[in-house]
């Protein structure tokens, strides 16, 4: 009898480095990132309190990391709490408060909603359905992709989200048309995908993570509840003046030749997928329904006095009862936690940034003469806000941290000026949503620059542009559309 072959034992060395390789690169700023924390801490004022000067330190570290990214955004945003916990900057219930918001709750279920909304055919059919109407030729088919985010901003409440289920059908359209479907036909729709994403999340105030946080801080902040149909009908106008302005830019930035500008056979083949879809299903039709029905109550928030969060999870409690919905609970639950932890950890920056004392801190070291000046007149105080901000935002980039490093201090600073703190703290909230100089400015730029099909150099003309256009339009609106309404 042959004896039983012995297995050979695993090279755990060998198999280790290569699963686990050293980035140099990443390792070294690392070190970087705790060195800024260190001498952050080491140059602030004597007079500042421990936990301010700490809050500010740990506050550097986050921004260091989130921005050149050495480990995963989510690792360090637990970082920041164990640090905030470790070096007791606030107490223990204050560190955690960010995950006990309705935010949060309002980003879970909104991640779940689009999960339910994509095991139906309905994202698929709208995108072909438009992209069969103006998908013939490169102008109706930059409209379409700009177009078909804002429709789905009233009922997918992440830009994430968003740009990653358009990204591929975009990539799909340009398949089609070919050869012409290269240079600058291509730079032109992904920019589309990733200036269509983020100009989606201006006016619906569940549509982008920025605006959830800045009406969160000026809850927590000001004890002011700001609802969703008053947040639309403070951004509606500079949402719909942004489209086309990005419309424009791109057509104008990336010039194509004549007999480049036309492919019909892209609404054939459009035309061809919605025709292999069929009739609208039994599941499409149970979603709209139960879409419609959150969308009415979002927008009806200021007679029953629901938190958003509530009817958003009443959508995903209808998607997936049986019968009655159109998905299953197995896979609704199966969304990305690394936007949930970023989303509490945050907020919970937020909220330690004020108990900590560093919020006062730093709007008592901006208070100077001429700021309070600048902020004292409503009209230029918004365009100062702007400017700021718009600077800012490129050292700050990811719009989350910005938002929440910002708001504080501005409304310290406007309370001050006897500024209107909501004036200020939207104005600055619309300004760090809408980043398109570079990639790193927005959830939607970095997913379409991620395909490695478009690069930085690409965004740095028309994202200028379109930053100023947005500066502009903001101020418009605020001298007009604002001053009507009488929030200006």
């Amino acid at each position: 009898m042959n004896a039983p072959k012995m297995r050979e034992a695993p090279q755990l060395s060998s198999n280790t480095e290569r699963v686990f390789p050293i980035d140099a690169s990443k390792l070294l700023f690392l070190i970087l990132g705790a060195l800024l924390m260190g001498t952050i801490y080491g140059i602030l004022p004597e007079d500042y309190t421990h936990p301010a000067k700490m809050m500010l330190a740990i506050l550097a570290i986050g921004v260091f990391y989130w921005t050149f990214e050495p480990i995963p955004l989510g690792v360090t945003a637990i970082i920041l709490l164990v640090l905030i916990l470790l070096f007791d900057v606030v107490p223990i219930d204050v560190v955690f408060s960010g995950f006990s918001s309705p935010a949060v709750f309002l980003i879970i279920a909104g991640m779940m909603l689009a999960k339910g909304v994509n095991d139906t055919l309905l994202t698929k059919r709208l995108a072909y359905y438009i992209l069969a109407k103006w998908g013939g030729n490169a102008k109706g088919l930059l409209a379409s992709i700009l177009l078909i985010p804002q429709i789905q901003s009233f009922f997918i409440p992440a830009a994430a989200v968003r740009s990653t289920l358009l990204l591929p059908i975009a990539q799909m359209s340009l398949d089609t048309i070919g050869k012409k479907g290269k240079g600058n036909l291509q730079k032109m729709i992904l920019l589309g995908v990733a200036f269509g994403g983020t100009i989606s999340g201006t006016a619906v105030m569940t549509a982008a993570i920025g605006n959830i946080l800045t009406v969160e801080l000026i809850k927590e902040f000001l004890s002011i509840q700001i609802t969703y149909i008053q947040w639309f009908l403070y951004a509606a106008p500079i949402w719909l003046l942004m489209i086309p302005a990005a419309w424009c830019i791109l057509i104008k930035l990336f010039p194509l030749s004549k007999e480049n500008e036309q492919f019909p056979h892209v609404k054939e083949e459009m035309k061809g997928k919605l025709s292999e879809l069929g009739k609208i299903t039994v599941e499409e039709k149970k979603c709209i329904a139960i879409l419609i029905l959150m969308v009415g109550m979002w927008f009806t928030e200021s007679w029953h006095g629901l938190n958003p969060s509530i009817p958003a999870l009443i959508g995903v409690i209808l998607m997936a009862l049986p019968g009655i919905g159109c998905s299953s609970w197995e896979n609704m639950v199966k969304i990305n936690f690394d936007t949930i932890i970023l989303m509490g950890v945050t907020l919970s920056l937020g909220f330690s940034f004020n108990q900590s004392g560093a919020a006062e801190l730093v709007g008592d070291s901006l208070s100077t003469g001429l700021m309070l000046h600048l902020l004292s007149s409503p009209l230029i105080a918004v365009i100062s806000i702007l400017i700021i901000t718009q600077i800012l935002h490129l050292v700050v980039a990811n719009v989350s941290t910005a938002v929440v490093t910002l708001i504080p201090i501005f409304i310290g600073l406007s309370i001050k000026a006897g500024a209107d703190p909501v004036l200020i703290s939207i104005t600055a909230s619309l300004a760090c949503l809408h980043g398109y100089i570079l990639v790193v400015e927005s959830t939607p730029n970095i997913i379409v620059h991620s395909t490695g099909q478009i690069q930085q150099k690409e965004f740095l003309l028309p994202g200028l542009w379109l930053t100023l256009i947005n500066i502009v339009v903001i101020v418009l609106t605020a001298v007009t559309w604002w001053r009507w309404i009488g929030f200006l």
